[in-house]
């Protein structure tokens, strides 16, 4: 259908290094821009692939998925969807 929305599939493994590796407490679409994980009109979509134990930070995208929300929560961050 012509008004389905296209979403970047991030798993959550890929946040996690990300976060490690930039000590960032906000992982949003502009560091994951930065990190070239994305492109500039991405809609990002979080996805439960992987391991969140170290995922700390709050979490700014498009989307999540149920599992993701869930895990990202239980390892002490924030999944917040913005528009």
């Amino acid at each position: 259908p012509l008004n389905r929305v296209e979403y970047k599939p991030i798993n959550l493994d890929t946040l996690a290094e990300l976060a490690e590796s930039t000590k960032a407490n906000v992982i949003d679409i502009d560091l994951l821009f930065n990190n070239g994980l994305i492109s500039k009109n991405d809609l990002v979509k979080v996805l439960a692939r992987g391991e969140a134990k170290s995922l700390k930070a709050e979490v700014k995208v498009h989307a999540f998925s149920a599992a993701a929300i869930a895990a990202i929560e239980s390892a002490g961050g924030k999944a917040t969807v913005i528009s």
